[in-house]
């Protein structure tokens, strides 16, 4: 058992990884011309990398306290991307189609950290 959720983890860290690199993708591809593009773009840039950079952190949490915390910042920072993706595919500066596929990842992982850290707090307890 305890190999599958391994397996699991690490899959899902890979899965954050690809998420990291789709964001960078799709931020290259907003207008370099238009102001507003390139400052969303820069949020969305910081928070969807968070997503991954937290998990890592996670890693060499220095307690279970800490790991809840790192995950707890990549979900954070899973919602902020929600909302600076749509905000881009709304007022038509990215790809509709695009931005629906990354929002929906996002909220794929997402929903995966917030479960994970219900379980994890639940295990917390006496």
């Amino acid at each position: 058992m305890s190999n599958h959720k391994g397996n699991f983890k690490e899959e899902f860290y890979a899965r954050a990884y690809r998420y990291a690199m789709d964001i960078v993708k799709f931020v290259d591809k907003l207008p370099k011309s238009d102001n507003a593009s390139q400052v969303i773009g820069k949020q969305l840039l910081r928070s969807g990398t968070s997503v991954v950079a937290n998990l890592i952190e996670a890693k060499a949490a220095s307690s279970k306290r800490d790991y809840i915390n790192f995950y707890t910042h990549s979900l954070k920072s899973a919602n902020e991307s929600k909302l600076w993706i749509a905000l881009l595919r709304d007022t038509k500066k990215a790809n509709k189609e695009e931005a629906d596929k990354l929002l929906q990842e996002t909220k794929e992982i997402a929903n995966i950290l917030a479960a994970s850290i219900i379980t994890m707090k639940n295990k917390r307890k006496p």
